[in-house]
């Protein structure tokens, strides 16, 4: 049993976003497409949901830059940018990624997986705070979400022939009964969704 899920862990909690962002670490450790984004600058956050149904949003990343990494954007003769995020360290936060629990932990080790590797290949390849834009009209997925997901689900293959430690992944195997049974109640980090604000200069400094 992988040591993050003994059942006579002294305070019983299980911390479901941080486990998330150390499985994110070591995809983007060791698939080479999407080596250039650095989890430091990465935050994850539950987004809580009332239903663990099969329909809806499992999980989503919400860029924290504009076009080609942008600071600002004018609209109505004001500048605005996208209210900025700081981890504990004070590092400065280009991506929110946002699971939703507990729709996201019933799903299969395989979906998990894909879900993830899916946020994270929407992460500009210059990892300037703007999302991945292909060419077109539909610039999120390209011209095919099919071969979109065929990418996602390549690099979710790739990285689990790596053979990453299983202490890393071995959660995202347990559903939420599961998981809660193992490791008692479920913690983790919660971000509130980002707002529009005023664009003050002294900030860029």
């Amino acid at each position: 049993m992988s040591p993050h899920l003994r059942p006579d862990s002294k305070d019983r909690s299980f911390d479901y976003t941080a486990h998330l962002a150390e499985v994110c670490s070591d995809i983007c450790f060791r698939v080479p497409e999407l080596n250039h984004i650095d989890m430091r600058q990465v935050a994850v956050s539950f987004s809580q949901t009332k239903h663990s149904g099969a329909y809806g949003t499992f999980a989503f990343v919400v860029p924290l830059r504009f076009e080609n990494g942008e600071l600002f954007r004018e609209r109505g003769g004001k500048r605005w940018r996208i209210q900025r995020c700081f981890k504990r360290d004070g590092t400065e936060c280009l991506y929110l990624m946002y699971f939703s629990v507990p729709r996201f932990i019933e799903l299969t080790l395989s979906q998990k997986l894909e879900t993830i590797i899916h946020e994270l290949y929407h992460i500009n390849p210059a990892f300037n705070g703007d999302i991945r834009r292909f060419s077109g009209r539909c610039y999120a997925h390209g011209s095919s979400q099919k071969d979109y997901d065929a990418a996602v689900q390549r690099f979710a293959v790739y990285w689990l022939k790596q053979e990453p430690p299983e202490e890393i992944w071995k959660f995202l195997t347990l559903n939420y009964k599961e998981l809660t049974e193992r490791s008692g109640r479920l913690i983790g980090t919660r971000i509130g969704k980002p707002k529009m604000v005023r664009f003050v200069e002294d900030e860029a400094k």
